[in-house]
């Protein structure tokens, strides 16, 4: 078996591709379940957001893995291969595994080192097993990818460094007032810009916000959307007088608030401390209220030069991160290296505890007027027996799944302790747990698992 990641992402895609073949939220879990049916495909999971469509499958062969990957997609969206195969990016093997581990800890991330994809690897891969196109492989990489992104976030705290101008400007609020919660803050203009910096502010606690827009169907859209009070353009000035915080983004062409009104405010006021950002090119604030007792002002260059120095510490903890990563990769590797040993260690353990069942049936047979204790205290001392005996056994066969002729190995530690036919048992087992089957053959048993992963 071998791990692929078929798809593309910001980088390989221009927004309007990725926007046509996303897999929408909704839809996922059938396209997963549609994968699954296809030849080759034996497990997989689709990552697909505003910034990637990607397919991670454990396919019998690569090629054809490649071949139905892409048949799927371009089945999926209706087109032609030839429309969607510019696009893709494909990674096999370890690259695969670097991959998605970059992709979950926001190493892949436009905005570098963000966590909301995360929370979309983790959502995914839940319905992922719901709906059993997930199996022994990819249910160990997605719960250590997962797992990784967390401990790299926590230990390099990469993403407590704000990049976006909307969110920077709600960050810098924070560090001059502390606590948002019970501040009242004014975004003028709706678009884009105000309606991320609402969300923003709402992610931050913020539960005062009043929306101001000159269309004021616009306002009023936006400040229902996070529980806000929407207020014309006109009426600026008046909402100004109670205000803690204005976060400006209009698309004026002209000053929309001059020194002197901001003069006349802050005498109503009473010279009550008001933050003042504005994020709009051109600017909306006139730059001569900074001359202003008690008024703070920032524009677009002075949140861009703390953009810039957070960027740089996110790139040095992603640094930090990407050292981190292969180290992770080789648990995965040495994981994977003891799945064949799996079975037969399996098969072993059983072929010892039935010999210990025989063997307590007939003592119970032999000394029938035992009582329950001693029953269950002879059951547990034959069982210790029994685990102490394998401890050694099993701890070679381990060993052995290491070595570079691991298949003999494990074939002649199979024959030394008969349990060919308990190992095969297992390996059905394991094989109809991942919805494959092992075929019928009276040749001597195989460890397709341990023999065919590759991670190299």
């Amino acid at each position: 078996m071998h791990l692929l990641k078929v798809g593309f992402n910001y980088k390989s895609a221009p927004l309007e591709i990725r926007e046509r073949f996303m897999i929408s939220e909704g839809n996922i879990d059938q396209a997963m379940v549609q994968l699954k049916e296809q030849k080759s495909i034996l497990e997989n999971v689709i990552v697909s957001t505003c910034n990637r469509t990607e397919v991670y499958a454990v396919v019998d062969q690569i090629h054809t893995g490649r071949y139905y990957i892409k048949q799927f997609l371009a089945d999926w969206f209706q087109v032609d291969k030839e429309d969607i195969s510019p696009y893709l990016r494909i990674t096999e093997s370890d690259g695969a595994v670097e991959h998605l581990l970059r992709v979950a800890s926001g190493l892949d991330s436009m905005v570098l080192g963000e966590t909301q994809i995360l929370g979309q690897v983790k959502d995914v891969f839940m319905t992922a097993q719901e709906h059993q196109t997930t199996g022994t492989i990819f249910n160990e990489l997605f719960k250590q990818a997962i797992t990784f992104a967390k401990k790299a976030h926590k230990e390099t705290a990469i993403g407590e460094h704000a990049v976006s101008i909307s969110y920077t400007a709600v960050e810098l609020a924070k560090k001059i007032f502390g606590d948002l919660q019970k501040k009242h803050v004014v975004i003028y203009g709706a678009g884009k810009m105000g309606e991320l910096t609402a969300k923003n502010l709402h992610g931050s606690g913020v539960s005062n916000i009043t929306v101001v827009n000159r269309t004021f169907a616009n306002a009023q859209s936006l400040a229902e959307t996070f529980q806000g009070e929407a207020k014309p353009a006109e009426q600026l000035q008046e909402v100004l007088q109670d205000a803690d915080i204005l976060i400006s983004s209009t698309g004026s062409e002209s000053v929309v608030l001059s020194k002197e009104s901001v003069e006349s405010i802050q005498k109503s006021r009473k010279g009550k401390p008001l933050f003042l950002v504005d994020i709009a090119v051109p600017r909306d604030l006139d730059s001569e209220i900074s001359e202003l007792d008690n008024v703070f002002l920032y524009d677009i260059d002075d949140l861009q030069h703390i953009v810039d120095e957070n960027l740089a510490a996110r790139k040095a903890a992603a640094e930090n991160i990407e050292i981190m990563l292969e180290a992770e990769i080789a648990a995965f590797n040495e994981w994977v290296q003891t799945l064949g040993v799996v079975p037969v260690i399996s098969a072993l353990r059983q072929k010892a505890l039935s010999i210990q069942a025989e063997t307590m049936k007939s003592i119970e047979r032999k000394m029938p007027d035992l009582t329950a204790r001693e029953k269950k205290v002879l059951n547990k001392h034959t069982k210790s027996i029994v685990n102490q005996l394998l401890k050694q056994p099993v701890t070679q066969a381990k060993e052995l799944a290491a070595n570079d002729n691991k298949e003999e190995a494990l074939k002649l530690f199979v024959d030394i302790f008969g349990i060919e036919d308990d190992v095969k048992e297992e390996l059905q087992k394991q094989m109809e747990k991942n919805h494959t089957k092992l075929e019928e053959t009276d040749e001597k048993v195989s460890f397709p698992i341990m023999k065919n992963v590759s991670t190299q």
